[in-house]
């Protein structure tokens, strides 16, 4: 599977990516097996694939579809059966074909051909799988894990000495027990320093730490402030949990900090925008500043059916909604002025910006 990294660069060709006359193939699919353990995509993909390319009556772009859905087929004979999704671009006549199986999953089976490539779905994808770190340890071990598109891109392991109690007393006792303490802080502070420069080294802004109280209590002594500063939750899991219970976990301790501070960061784009600061919201403004370059983060719906005030006129014969496409249109302007992207799941915040808006740059 591609790792994040690769992702994010691809997604970045792709936005720039001009195909000239001939149609761009987008597909995504879900390659988890039914209730029966059977694949779904294979008709889908004949049927919508056969449906695109009747609807073409001019030689060059109808042969380069036709091309297109023969290696398709072929590629998808050959899945790697681990896979949850695929997204997959592909424009014969413009020599691009690229292919990504992923272990995050596909909502749903999409199949579109436009002159771009869709890329929100794809975008969105990347900001729901970021990369994160998570810790999980007790007293005697500790398990690190770098998270991101689903899967695990680096494990490591802390082995601690094992520590028996020993019934002794008077002064052996107290000597044992601060033997036992120095063993505990120094089991932290190597932990700390681990972390500290995985995060530092790879840039990760999110942090879980899950385990022991006693140890986690160290932690947070021994962590720089800029470290603990990235930590996100605390939860109780043990050393010795399953990979899949411990993305699952995290998982859904990100999406919980994740409308809270979507929330919060909404807030602080209204009041930059109410107070005339480096702000802009609505489709329109936000359209005009990503031609300008100006913008620096832009807030957007999770949901295209957010964005007010769309003017694409009837959507009949397209494959994208007129939202869709104003949403797609968004996110390759922005990944090309490499302006960053965040996704805000409640339909009701993003509805406050009109769908999306966007922290500027510098003003005109």
């Amino acid at each position: 599977m591609p790792q994040l990294d690769e992702l994010a660069a691809q997604l970045d060709r792709l936005a720039a990516f001009e195909a000239g006359p001939f149609p761009v193939v987008s597909l995504y699919l879900n390659l988890q097996a039914d209730a029966r353990g059977r694949d779904s995509f294979g008709p889908f993909v004949r049927k919508e694939l056969a449906a695109r390319i009747n609807t073409f009556t001019v030689a060059p772009e109808r042969e380069s579809l036709e091309r297109d859905a023969e290696r398709i087929e072929a590629y998808l004979d050959d899945l790697d059966r681990s896979a949850n999704g695929l997204a997959l671009f592909a424009c014969h006549g413009a020599e691009l074909f690229e292919a990504f199986q992923l272990a995050a999953p596909i909502d749903a089976h999409r199949l579109s051909v436009s002159t771009q490539p869709h890329l929100y779905p794809l975008a969105r994808l990347l900001d729901e799988y970021r990369r994160y770190l998570v810790l999980v340890a007790d007293t005697n071990r500790a398990r690190i894990f770098v998270f991101a598109a689903n899967e695990a891109e680096r494990k490591s392991e802390i082995e601690g000495q094992k520590t028996k109690r020993h019934k002794v007393g008077g002064m052996s006792q107290a000597r044992y027990q601060r033997h036992i303490e120095n063993y505990h802080l120094q089991h932290a502070a190597e932990i700390a320093d681990v972390i500290a420069r995985i995060v530092r080294d790879e840039k990760i802004d999110h942090i879980i730490i899950a385990g022991d109280l006693t140890l986690v209590a160290r932690l947070r002594e021994q962590l720089p402030k800029d470290v603990i500063d990235r930590v996100v939750d605390v939860l109780r899991l043990n050393v010795n949990a399953s990979e899949r219970t411990i993305v699952e976990a995290t998982l859904a301790a990100l999406r919980e900090q994740d409308a809270q501070t979507d929330e919060e960061r909404v807030e602080e784009l209204l009041g930059a925008y109410r107070a005339n600061g480096l702000a802009c919201v609505g489709l329109d403004h936000t359209r005009a500043a990503l031609d300008l370059g100006q913008v620096d983060e832009m807030i957007i719906a999770a949901s295209p059916n957010v964005i007010a005030k769309v003017k694409g006129g009837d959507s009949e014969g397209r494959d994208l909604t007129a939202e869709e496409q104003a949403a797609n249109d968004l996110i390759l302007q922005a990944r090309k002025t490499s302006a960053s992207i965040r996704f805000v799941e409640d339909a009701s915040i993003a509805a406050t910006i009109g769908g999306v808006g966007a922290f500027l740059r510098f003003k005109t």
